[in-house]
């Protein structure tokens, strides 16, 4: 199962929307069931369809506080392979029969590709609603370190008390780019000195 996790102003019906959105399956069916914490996207392959094996994969999205947890899962390929094993034995047995299945290769080939597809779809989609491989707001906060209050990075003194914030302000090292807190003379990471 492939797990991602997308920060944003957004739900899982605002994304399970954007992903159907982006699907251009023609081969194949979507379903969307919701459970208490859960919306669950079923992908299989079309009933008209009559060409290729048969496939199907869920994606699963559930809601956090500040995002969507988003589950890929594993691909059903035992009507693909299926599918190819009777393509491979009727070439065998007679290699004029390989003109007789190439619609079913094409359609096997096709959804063989449809995990992967999908997961490019699902960022694709999440990047739609404003995503970013930022951290969440809620990380971005500087914590005072007289009365614990959250405030946001820059801020010279405490929201709450007024207590001077610069000892825990961020920083970076100009030579590698790590990044600190407080006033150091010389980076814990390079060992270079820090003006």
């Amino acid at each position: 199962m492939n797990q991602k996790i997308f920060h944003g102003n957004f739900n899982s019906e605002d994304l399970a929307d954007q992903i159907e959105n982006f699907l251009d399956l023609d081969h194949f069916d979507i379903y969307r069931t919701r459970s208490k914490d859960a919306l669950n996207i079923q992908i299989r392959t079309a009933k008209h369809i009559r060409s290729g094996g048969k496939t199907a994969i869920g994606i699963l999205l559930r809601d956090f506080e500040d995002g969507v947890i988003v589950n890929i899962g594993e691909q059903n390929l035992a009507g693909i392979a299926t599918s190819i094993g009777i393509s491979a034995l009727s070439t065998i047995l007679n290699p004029a029969n390989l003109l007789h299945r190439i619609d079913d290769i094409a359609q096997d080939i096709e959804s063989i590709q449809l995990e992967d597809h999908l997961l490019d779809i699902v960022i694709a989609a999440a990047e739609s609603l404003g995503t970013g491989f930022a951290l969440s707001d809620q990380f971005h906060r500087i914590k005072c370190s007289y009365c614990a209050t959250a405030n946001k990075p820059g801020k010279s003194n405490c929201i709450a008390c007024g207590a001077p914030l610069g000892d825990e302000q961020l920083c970076s090292c100009k030579h590698c780019g790590f990044v600190y807190t407080g006033e150091l003379p010389f980076c814990p990471n390079c060992k270079k000195k820090i003006s």
